[in-house]
């Protein structure tokens, strides 16, 4: 089974803003922010009403930039993650119950402290690359297997 998820990688001016996760699935981990696309909702409207949600600024432009499936060991379900890029958002970033949004330097991004993918594709993403492909985690998420392709 799949599940429609998104995630926003908000850049601007050789920063990016990563959200600390307050609470929920990736709590303690710097991330970027995005979520589950809900019935009826594009996977477009489901990235700018997340980023409203956890950041509290809205995405004016946004850009898809690849999508990359998760899957646990031994869970059947499958995260389809749509990543998305944007540099131009009206607002001020704000924290919420759900992110503490914080800007941090291209050159200093904290992937210690973010999901262990990250800095697989990530990188790439910042450089204008499109990326697909997926990742099998195991045991206190480890990547068992990856699979990436960049255009």
């Amino acid at each position: 089974m799949k599940q429609l998820t998104t995630l926003c990688v908000i850049h601007k001016n050789n920063k990016i803003l990563l959200g600390m996760k307050k609470r929920g699935f990736g709590v303690g981990r710097w991330n970027g922010f995005g979520g589950k696309v809900a019935e009826g909702e594009s996977i477009e409207e489901a990235v700018i009403r997340e980023v409203e949600e956890e950041a509290c600024i809205t995405p004016v432009s946004i850009a898809q930039k690849g999508v990359v499936e998760f899957h646990n060991e031994g869970q059947k379900e499958i995260l389809e993650v749509h990543i998305f890029y944007c540099q131009k958002f009206s607002g001020t970033p704000h924290e919420t119950e759900e992110m503490r949004p914080q800007w941090f330097r291209v050159n200093d991004i904290p992937y210690a402290e973010m999901w262990p993918d990250d800095w697989h594709w990530l990188p790439q993403v910042l450089a204008g690359k499109y990326v697909t492909g997926s990742f099998l985690f195991g045991e206190q998420d480890s990547i068992l297997k990856l699979n990436l392709s960049f255009t």
